[in-house]
């Protein structure tokens, strides 16, 4: 489809993206009741999803335990309305986890994004997972961003922990930019929906509470999004881009919607108790809206 014809939609209501609950139901009853009353055609989840420790922090129990009932009841609930899950895991989620995501796709709770691709009605979307290096100690959903370059203060994805199998040659040389290159390959992006965990770098969506931070005297870039990210948006202009992973950005910066030239990016973080529901229409992401519920 070429960018100069208007997109065929059902027009249903406004689709929804939430991201980084990080297994807390109080945010999913919310987003459930949300979703119950408004019936949205489709639901993206950006990564964060599980919780770290504690109750459900097993091999595959949260999304056994709650996640995927939840979601089976609530499919239930909607027939025999249409509506579509989209979701990727992000760099909190244990990736030990991923068969049991899987299993819920396979049992038809959502469509598992991570490094793939499905049809939304008249547009695409595809999911990737994975953030630049952290300081964090899990590196499952850690890959190097364009170079072997680290910030300082952040830790080497060869120094970290792995919750799967995974070789020394793929954390030592995989980078964000070739997975991207590799998943988008040469295809048009102007009908395409991005679910990313990383928001783009040097952007509103990326801003981190590390103002006035040293290592070794060296100032810590306040911006810990991905420069892969932010090159691949720039250079294939997608329609649209989601993001989460960076909690305070919003509130340091006032900014969750912002354009990479026609590219509109949305982020979904959010550093408080509230669930922050990002609704949008694919015909007009410029005007999506936010909401703390």
């Amino acid at each position: 489809m070429s960018s100069g014809k208007k997109r065929p939609f059902s027009g249903r209501g406004l689709s929804f993206f939430a991201s980084d609950l990080h297994g807390c139901t109080e945010r999913y009853e919310k987003l459930f009741e949300r979703i119950e009353k408004e019936r949205p055609p489709a639901l993206f989840l950006g990564g964060d999803l599980l919780p770290a420790v504690g109750k459900h922090a097993g091999k595959g129990g949260f999304v056994q335990d709650y996640l995927g009932p939840a979601f089976a009841e609530l499919h239930r609930k909607l027939e025999p309305d249409l509506f579509r899950v989209f979701l990727i895991l992000g760099n909190d989620d244990p990736r030990v986890h991923e068969p049991a995501v899987r299993a819920a796709e396979a049992a038809g709770a959502w469509k598992y994004m991570h490094d793939r691709w499905a049809e939304w009605e008249s547009l695409r979307v595809c999911g990737y997972a994975f953030v630049p290096p952290t300081p964090f100690r899990l590196k499952d959903w850690e890959r190097y961003d364009v170079s072997r370059f680290v910030d300082p203060g952040c830790t080497h994805p060869l120094e970290g922990t792995t919750s799967y199998p995974v070789t020394e040659s793929e954390l030592a040389f995989l980078t964000i930019q070739e997975g991207l290159a590799r998943l988008t390959r040469n295809d048009p992006m102007d009908n395409v929906v991005c679910l990313f965990h990383a928001p783009p770098y040097s952007t509103g969506l990326d801003r981190a509470a590390l103002d006035g931070r040293s290592i070794d005297h060296v100032p810590l870039d306040v911006h810990v999004g991905s420069i892969a990210i932010r090159r691949f948006i720039e250079e294939r202009q997608p329609l649209l881009t989601l993001h989460g992973h960076v909690h305070e950005s919003a509130r340091l910066t006032g900014i969750w919607k912002e354009l990479l030239g026609r590219t509109v990016m949305l982020s979904a973080a959010h550093d408080e108790k509230e669930l922050c529901l990002v609704r949008f229409d694919p015909e007009h992401p410029q005007d999506a809206t936010r909401e703390l519920i």
